[in-house]
């Protein structure tokens, strides 16, 4: 619990974009998670900073969500501050080759920015959910093509909100669905992307393709977290779940996709203990059919109830 002097200072520096024991089954996409101590939902880089110090001064622990895809809070809830980024969402065309975007700007957004200026390098990402700073510290990407195909560089923020950094491409150490060479607890605020001019029409049709892929083998009208597990190197973990018969299976609310089976979904009134039991029972089961072990993909943060 954050006391009430604390309370008081980070409303002094937020105004009303703070809010305490607020449920996380809000602003997740799973739709479960309890309570945080608070959450912060700063509208610009100075506004995030002042935060950053103040958690820092009163050694608040924070986690950075935008859409909360990828996520799973615990029915404990969150001891510390959760910081929201979906206000900052500018972006811009620096020139033909470089397009700049901070991190609370959703893939439809960047990608209706893209087409509408003929900006292609970026298709790939088309209805992969999320936003940009997700994204980045996850590595996003499709078969063949990454984050770390098109970064040119990213800007942090420091833990404790003092020092902002660009870093290059070059010293960034992306690997399979992880940025690992960011500092705990540093905030990705923005990054530079690579593309190429050509024609709205040609960016159009390759989104078009990418998106039809996606709704005709993904459940994407029901609450989920995205993919749940890694791939194992030259396999799929949806194939892997389905092999050990584990398609549709359901604990409680919580149930894996008949569709796509390394997607868990909410079918109503699911927990997050529902949804960790079941992301246990496909592990046990997988092991047990093939002897692999699969490692999430989603993070898992907060307390056990």
């Amino acid at each position: 619990m954050i006391d009430q002097a604390t309370r008081t200072e980070l409303k002094k520096v937020l105004g009303d974009r703070i809010a305490f024991d607020a449920p996380m089954s809000k602003y997740t996409s799973l739709r479960v998670g309890g309570p945080a101590d608070a959450i912060a939902t700063p509208q610009d880089r100075t506004e995030l900073k002042a935060l950053l110090r103040a958690c820092h001064r009163h050694g608040l622990d924070h986690n950075i969500i935008g859409s909360g895809f990828n996520l799973v809070v615990q029915d404990g809830g969150f001891p510390g501050v959760i910081i929201h980024l979906k206000k900052m969402r500018q972006h811009h065309q620096v020139s033909d080759e470089i397009v700049f975007s901070e991190a609370g700007v959703s893939h439809a957004s960047l990608t209706r920015f893209c087409i509408d200026r003929g900006l292609s390098g970026l298709e790939f990402s088309a209805g992969i959910p999320g936003t940009v700073g997700g994204w980045l510290r996850m590595n996003a990407g499709i078969p063949g093509r990454e984050q770390k195909d098109v970064v040119q560089a990213i800007e942090t923020i420091s833990a404790d909100g003092e020092h902002e950094e660009r870093i290059e491409s070059s010293q960034l150490d992306f690997q399979y669905r992880e940025l690992r060479n960011l500092p705990l607890g540093n905030v990705i605020v923005s990054g530079f992307f690579n593309v190429k001019k050509t024609n709205p029409e040609t960016v159009q049709a390759q989104v078009d393709h990418l998106l039809t892929h996606r709704q005709a083998s993904q459940p994407l009208n029901a609450p989920s977290c995205g993919s749940v597990f890694r791939n194992p190197q030259g396999d799929h973990a949806g194939r892997l779940i389905e092999a050990a018969g584990l398609k549709g299976e359901k604990v409680g609310g919580a149930q894996i996709s008949t569709l796509h089976a390394n997607f868990i979904l909410n079918t109503g009134g699911a927990t997050a203990t529902d949804v960790l039991d079941l992301i246990k029972k496909v592990q046990m089961g997988v092991m047990q059919r093939s002897g692999i072990e699969l490692k999430t993909e989603v993070c898992v943060i907060g307390r056990e109830s």
